[in-house]
């Protein structure tokens, strides 16, 4: 298995998956995302921006995170 291989799933996408989200926050905080990095602000991820508008919590985002990074080993 390719090392990218064990990353598949995206941030937002488990997150809406497992009810952290709703797809119309996930799209904000992606449009927020990349308003960022064209107006040359420092890069924010995904979970901080949802963490800041207060959508979750630090425990879901460390769930989301397990989930993603299950497979590395």
């Amino acid at each position: 298995m390719k090392e990218h291989e064990k990353y598949c799933s995206r941030f937002g996408k488990i997150a809406v998956e497992n009810g952290y989200l709703v797809a119309e926050q996930l799209q904000q905080a992606l449009r927020e995302q990349v308003d960022d990095n064209l107006a040359d602000r420092p890069h924010r991820v995904i979970g901080a921006i949802c963490f800041g508008h207060g959508w979750m919590t630090p425990a879901q985002i460390e769930e989301v995170l397990n989930i993603m990074f299950k497979n590395k080993q």
